[in-house]
């Protein structure tokens, strides 16, 4: 349900939006994307070389400009309402913004606020976790989310010039896979030193915040008062408004970045110690153990058991004071070769040798999300069957493409093959074997000699296997890297072209991708941000189903005859093809389906 914006003189309201000066009309499709961008990221440049030379005057000056940005608003705008993955959850007051009017709207009441902004009640919501309970999420209205992130550009750049080298959860240029390849660097060999793991998990981190120890961490940044007010702003569940006294929402845009802050220093107070090598300047001296953190959950690599017991206690009183406390459940001191599970994948030395795999719950997880799509898809037809799934395979794959994953992308793949025999053989119960195999499986995928690949005969789409996805080792950003720091702009710009960071696709997507400079011919942002991965397998696959192949009828380009060449196929994003094509919701056809891409 789209709801329209508050009347006239409230925030949000005033149809009439600036671009150049104050007699401009906003024009949601015209506003040039790139250039926004570049202007945002300069300034968070010039914020993170001012933290990081201790310039605290200047950084708080730098960041008021930020929060006074038009295209710092703008972008914030369009990050809330067309790309985050909750753009059409409405928090408390119904609200969500889907026309391009209503964007413009939005963004010119925002920047030209008078008033501050009164947060408003978050709206609790639930959603399922992997043992069976519910994760509780906090959704903020529309408004509070968009200055949320207006608020998170400008001080991210400030403690990423401050935050641990080891810190991977929520940033930018970092992923989960980095935090992966950082742990098989420490202990990979056949004797490491560091054999003993504090496998730890914080209990209910966010919602566990101290609320003033993390406003003293903020110190004297601009808009302190404006994050203590969406800390304390209060829930409603049910229609029961309750006050909030500790913790920050799960699922605010900037409540990833304030749980790094509120974290800050962890390294330092377990005991890690480093030594400069190099441009790394992250390598840790021998006697020290290595804690490697993502958001909330973190390990510890000690020499001795006895070792990994005193970085716990350690860290418990110092976790105390900032409201946080171990998940006893879940924390253990376990030997390198008993193994343990950490973001997904199991870390165990096997005779001597160490194995990085996708874990026993994540192939349990997949395999029951497979069958419960295929179910559901029954009376369907097979172009509907292969969209669905593909980016699924495509997603779970590229995630775990960086390790020890062959033999169990060959076992899911045989898994699949089943369920959608299975699929075909209930859509045609009448049909003898040989004339199912024959309408639904050959060698659709003309690069590989598998006649055994399921495809749709109307479309030529087909569907993907796991196995196609080949194995890379991961390129870990180096020591306290950050896509701010303007010194390292030619490594980030040579980092994206890195064919070992480029996401797994066919060999035409790859092309339109190369062709394109890997950006969208539409916006001209890009379609993959090498300092925005994304984080998890859900997030691959929502990356590639917000990948969208389409004729590009604004390309055309003229033959020296000056006669027009054909509309050529391009790559851009599915909110800008929904912009482009005059659409807000719908369905792809089955020829942009051909891929698995649409």
């Amino acid at each position: 349900m789209t709801t329209r914006l508050e009347p006239k003189g409230k925030l949000g309201a005033t149809p009439v939006g600036v671009v150049n000066g104050p007699e401009d009309v906003l024009d949601w499709h015209a506003v040039d994307w790139r250039a926004c961008e570049d202007r945002v990221r300069r300034l968070r440049q010039r914020i993170f070389t001012a933290s990081q030379a201790g310039d605290h005057k200047r950084v708080r000056n730098l960041q008021k400009l930020m929060l006074r940005s038009r295209s710092n608003t703008l972008l914030s705008v369009r990050r809330v309402t067309e790309i985050n993955a909750g753009r059409l959850t409405a928090g408390v007051d119904g609200r969500t913004v889907l026309h391009s009017q209503d964007k413009a709207a939005l963004a010119d009441g925002i920047h030209r606020r008078l008033r501050p902004w009164q947060a408003r009640p978050v709206k609790r919501v639930y959603i399922p976790k992997a043992d069976g309970r519910r994760r509780p999420l906090g959704i903020p209205v529309l408004v509070d989310r968009v200055l949320q992130a207006r608020v998170a550009a400008a001080l991210e750049p400030e403690w990423e010039a401050r935050f641990e080298p080891r810190s991977y959860g929520f940033r930018p240029g970092r992923s989960c896979q980095d935090a992966i390849q950082a742990i098989f660097n420490t202990v990979k060999g056949k004797n490491p030193a560091r054999r003993w793991v504090l496998d730890a998990d914080l209990k209910a981190a966010f919602d566990r915040i101290d609320h003033h120890h993390l406003l003293t961490q903020l110190g004297g940044f601009p808009a302190r008062e404006q994050v203590k007010d969406w800390l304390s702003a209060g829930v409603v569940e049910q229609g029961r408004f309750t006050p909030t006294e500790e913790g920050t929402p799960q699922g605010g845009v900037v409540s990833p970045l304030l749980l790094n802050v509120a974290l800050h220093g962890m390294e330092h107070a377990a005991g890690v110690r480093y030594r400069t090598i190099g441009s790394d300047g992250a390598a840790s001296v021998p006697d020290s153990p290595v804690l490697i953190r993502y958001a909330d959950d973190f390990v510890a690599m000690c020499r001795t058991k006895d070792e990994a017991m005193q970085v716990k206690a350690r860290l418990a009183a110092w976790l105390t004071p900032r409201g946080l406390a171990f998940n006893e459940d879940k924390t253990r001191v376990v030997d390198l070769d008993e193994g343990y599970d950490f973001l997904g994948f199991t870390v165990r030395r096997h005779h001597g040798l160490l194995l990085i795999k996708p874990s026993k719950t994540a192939i349990r997880r997949i395999r029951k999300r497979l069958r419960t799509e295929v179910r559901a898809l029954r009376g369907s037809n097979a172009a509907a069957v292969i969209a669905r799934l593909n980016p699924i395979i495509r997603g779970w794959a590229a995630y775990y493409r960086t390790v020890v994953s062959s033999e169990i992308f060959n076992s899911l793949d045989h898994y699949l093959w089943k369920l959608v025999y299975k699929w075909a053989r209930h859509t045609h119960p009448n049909k003898p074997t040989s004339w199912v195999i024959a309408r639904y499986f050959g060698m659709f995928n003309k690069s590989r000699r598998d006649r055994w690949v399921f495809g749709d005969r109307d479309s030529g789409a087909y569907l993907q296997k796991f196995a196609w996805t080949r194995i890379v080792r991961h390129q870990m950003v180096p020591g306290t890297a950050s896509p701010d720091d303007s010194a390292l702009t030619d490594y980030w710009t040579s980092r994206r072209r890195r064919p070992t960071l480029q996401p797994p696709v066919d060999r035409t997507t790859q092309r339109l991708l190369d062709s394109q400079q890997g950006r969208c011919t539409y916006c001209g942002q890009l379609l993959l941000h090498a300092d925005r991965p994304p984080q998890t397998p859900r997030e691959w696959e929502q990356w590639y189903s917000g990948l969208r192949k389409a004729m590009d009828h604004n390309t055309i380009s003229l033959r020296q005859d000056n006669t027009p060449h054909d509309p050529q196929l391009r790559l851009l994003h599915t909110h800008c093809h929904r912009r482009n094509t005059g659409k807000t919701a719908g369905q792809p056809t089955a020829r942009q389906r051909a891929t698995g891409l649409a």
